[in-house]
């Protein structure tokens, strides 16, 4: 008797554990019957109730889920091939028509691929790469104080060094664009799109190095500038340095001449008053530069023609007459 019964309360047991289900916190479920749906989606967690055997449970994620796309080569405006890599955060807001058109989170990845790549190639074409790299306009870049803060005389600004090129919008307004064409397209598979951001932008591969030549080429045109007006700032100084030499020796040539005039002077001065003293120091005094006149003028090989009654001619026949040593001149003479 109590094997007959056993049976029957299996077999109820059975139905009951297929008759209930659970409901997760971060879930929600709409039950099937024969691949159709019937009721309203159940989005509150619990322990809920269905038909058994005939009534199928299908369960939905209602967390928010990522996208994280793979990296695409597309033209921008100025016809420069980059590869952009996206990412974006999604959920699902109305189950119903997610399992209607979607069913499972795979389907719903491969559409979000096609919506998300379809307007991140047409944003990219309608704008320039300057556009898409820059964040924002309102950027303002950090400037080393050595480098020249702009031009003059009506110069283009654009070729400062440490200028920024002027824009339209910036990245965060193209990401914008992108997310508005997209949300409003997913609105109709139940996803609600919250975000996207770029996550990398490099350049295209076949493109690097024709990049890279135009970036070095106009850092050489900047070194050349550098270094032209290096070259004319050293040619100014050293102008200067010249000048200022010039006139430092000039100012000192005549300050030692200033001086040598005032020494003379003085000397002079000094000597006049010596041999001023009597009239045998001023005699003395004549006698010795008349000396030092014969000294100057007259050489092995001078030949002299003087009149009888010149200073000199008497002074050398005044002395002719003196004897070989030398012997004091008398007195009265």
């Amino acid at each position: 008797m109590n094997r007959l019964l056993l049976v029957p309360a299996g077999l109820l047991a059975f139905v009951l554990f297929n008759a209930f289900y659970t409901v997760g916190e971060a879930q929600q479920v709409i039950l099937t019957q024969f691949g159709k749906p019937v009721k309203e989606p159940v989005t509150e967690a619990g322990l809920k109730m269905k038909i058994p055997f005939i009534q199928e449970v299908n369960r939905i994620d209602k967390r928010v889920l990522p996208w994280d796309g793979s990296p695409s080569d597309m033209p921008t405006k100025d016809k420069l091939y980059i590869s952009v890599d996206l990412f974006a955060r999604w959920r699902i807001v109305e189950p119903l028509p997610y399992f209607l058109r979607l069913r499972d989170e795979r389907s719903a990845l491969s559409r979000l691929d096609d919506i998300l790549g379809s307007e991140t190639r047409n944003a990219v074409a309608k704008h320039e790469l300057i556009e898409i790299v820059r964040t924002t306009k309102e950027r303002v870049p950090l400037k080393d104080p050595t480098l020249v803060e702009g031009t003059t005389d009506g110069a283009d600004t654009n070729n400062v060094v440490g200028s920024l090129v002027p824009i339209q919008k910036g990245r965060v307004l193209v990401e914008q664009e992108i997310y508005k064409a997209a949300a409003e397209k997913l609105k109709v598979f139940g996803v609600e799109l919250l975000d996207i951001r770029f996550k990398r932008i490099n350049y295209n591969a076949s493109v690097e190095p024709k990049i890279y030549e135009r970036m070095i080429s106009e850092r050489r045109q900047i070194a050349e500038r550098f270094r032209s007006e290096g070259n004319g700032e050293a040619a100014r100084i050293r102008g200067n340095m010249t000048r200022d030499l010039n006139r430092i020796q000039s100012e000192a040539y005549r300050q030692v001449e200033e001086i040598r005039g005032k020494g003379d002077a003085e000397a002079t001065e000094i000597y006049a008053k010596a041999y001023n003293q009597s009239q045998a120091a001023a005699d003395f005094y004549a006698f010795t530069r008349t000396l030092d006149a014969y000294q100057a003028v007259m050489t092995p090989d001078t030949s002299l023609i003087l009149s009888t009654d010149s200073d000199i001619f008497r002074l050398l026949k005044g002395t002719s007459a003196l004897p070989e040593t030398y012997a004091a001149p008398p007195s009265g003479d």
